[in-house]
């Protein structure tokens, strides 16, 4: 649950996403000198390096206070000296983006930007199948009953950082590989499970607690707090010192996420309550984002730590599993079979 992916280019202010299409076509990004900074960090592939370094050398440029803007907290995507006519007719889309969330022509104005979180590596652990999975006695074991697929899950493609346009395998092949399973168990006979009377309470409690609270937390506002938490101390770059201030903050949300009130009641369409829901879901994603970056003392894809920069392949060459019940990390290793085809030793990226 810690493996979570930023996008180089999220518009400063709104986090809409600008393709990396617009460096495909010849972008590129600069601090606030007009420097082509790209070229210090990633000399040959240079604007089109991996997500991660992208994002981390943004990052570097913003922190060291070569960041653009009056607050220096983000950088800038050039597309003017593409021309007007490339711009407009290769990135239409881009166009209008930039005019409604940056209020800037691309084809005029460099694009503000700055990584935005994009993409969850981990999940619901899975089989091929979309069956949920847990770990006994150091084995798999499929969970009967539960599956999951796409983002939601994690089928172990992605390792710690996905290449652009691979969570199509999510969808395309496991989304589908899951769908046509489901239905074989289907036409096969499922056994269910009677709910009990205390699951039944337990579920239904959360929401009779929303409907009989009218003076406790505002939705808005503790989900600001949330974000600004893990933007601030789970971001980009992480260090055991402002996770251990953040991991803090949380502990003081907790209490108040419990306590959220909803001024409509109405049972019908209710988007109050189902944004307070989600938020108590996203806390819990928090929580599990922050005690496994935490406890993984090393730098592994897009899991990027100042205090352990280096990848630590005797101690970390592992899948991490977060249990919430108790919050707690315990450890999966690879499964390297069966060996269809050649093994490599994970070497180090360089641009």
């Amino acid at each position: 649950m810690e493996m979570w992916q930023f996008h180089p280019t999220g518009i400063h202010g709104a986090g809409t996403l600008v393709t990396e299409g617009c460096r495909g076509e010849g972008g590129y990004l600069v601090n606030k000198d007009g420097e082509r900074f790209m070229e210090r960090y990633a000399p040959n592939a240079k604007d089109l390096a991996g997500r991660d370094v992208v994002a981390r050398s943004m990052m570097t440029e913003i922190l060291e206070g070569r960041g653009c803007g009056e607050n220096g907290d983000h950088v800038y995507l050039k597309l003017d000296h593409l021309g007007k006519e490339i711009v407009h007719s290769r990135l239409p889309g881009i166009t209008e983006l930039s005019k409604t969330f940056a209020h800037v022509d691309p084809a005029v104005m460099p694009i503000p930007v700055v990584p935005t979180c994009h993409y969850m590596m981990g999940g619901i652990p899975t089989n091929v199948n979309g069956q949920a999975i847990t770990q006994v006695d150091g084995r798999d074991t499929v969970i009967p009953g539960l599956y999951a697929c796409g983002e939601a899950a994690c089928v172990s493609v992605h390792g710690a950082n996905r290449l652009g346009g691979n969570s199509l395998l999510d969808l395309v092949v496991f989304g589908r590989a899951a769908g046509i399973f489901i239905e074989e168990q289907l036409q096969q006979g499922i056994e269910h499970t009677i709910a009990s009377s205390d699951d039944i309470d337990r579920a239904v409690g959360r929401l009779r607690a929303l409907d009989d609270n009218d003076t406790g937390e505002d939705t808005a506002t503790l989900k600001r707090e949330l974000q600004s938490c893990m933007q601030n101390y789970f971001g980009v770059f992480r260090d055991g010192e402002y996770m251990k201030k953040g991991r803090e903050e949380l502990d003081s949300m907790r209490e108040r996420i419990a306590d959220i009130a909803i001024g409509d009641k109405s049972k019908a369409f209710n988007t109050a309550r189902l944004e307070a829901l989600e938020l108590q879901n996203l806390f819990e994603v928090a929580e599990a984002t922050a005690i496994s970056a935490d406890e993984r003392t090393e730098s592994r894809g897009a899991h990027s730590r100042r205090d352990f920069p280096e990848r630590d392949d005797k101690n970390w060459l592992c899948h991490s599993l977060y249990h919430p019940r108790p919050q707690k990390l315990t450890r999966r290793e690879v499964n390297f079979s069966p060996k269809t085809v050649e093994t490599f030793e994970p070497k180090e990226r360089t641009y």
